[in-house]
């Protein structure tokens, strides 16, 4: 079974674009969208309007940093700090070139940090090389029950 992609965004041209790039890398496992971080933390927990979605944790954790109600570095140190969601890969995918952003963001114990591409050839080529690598290339640690 192919494990999904957790995409936490809220920019809708920046999900679109996503979407279409992991499309074009013919990236098989499915993609969840979510526009905030509570309802990612939802997600993950599987509460609230997820409490009946399949119980696998994603592949990775594309991970906006400016998100409304929740922002990315506290759903960040929420994940690690849960015995159950502490392992999944988290890419913080973010406009920020910010360093306390970029060091906050390892410090929480993020697994790479990214800054999306302006122009959208590079948007879409970074994408496309994070689904691969997150999902295709990259070794998860094992199913936990």
């Amino acid at each position: 079974m192919l494990r999904p992609l957790l995409l936490v965004e809220d920019d809708l041209n920046d999900i679109e674009l996503t979407m279409i790039a992991l499309e074009k890398a013919r990236i098989a496992n499915p993609v969840v969208s979510v526009r905030d971080g509570v309802d990612a933390l939802d997600y993950l927990r599987r509460e609230g309007k997820w409490a009946d979605r399949e119980d696998v944790n994603p592949a990775v954790i594309l991970l906006d940093k400016k998100l409304p109600r929740l922002d990315g570095h506290d759903v960040l140190q929420t994940v690690r700090s849960d015995e159950r969601l502490k392992r999944i890969p988290i890419v913080m995918l973010t406009s920020s070139r910010e360093e306390r952003d970029l060091l906050r963001s390892y410090d929480l114990g993020v697994n790479a940090y990214v800054v999306k591409p302006v122009e959208l050839e590079d948007f879409m080529a970074a994408i496309t090389d994070l689904g691969m690598f997150w999902a295709v290339l990259n070794e998860p640690p094992p199913f936990e029950d």
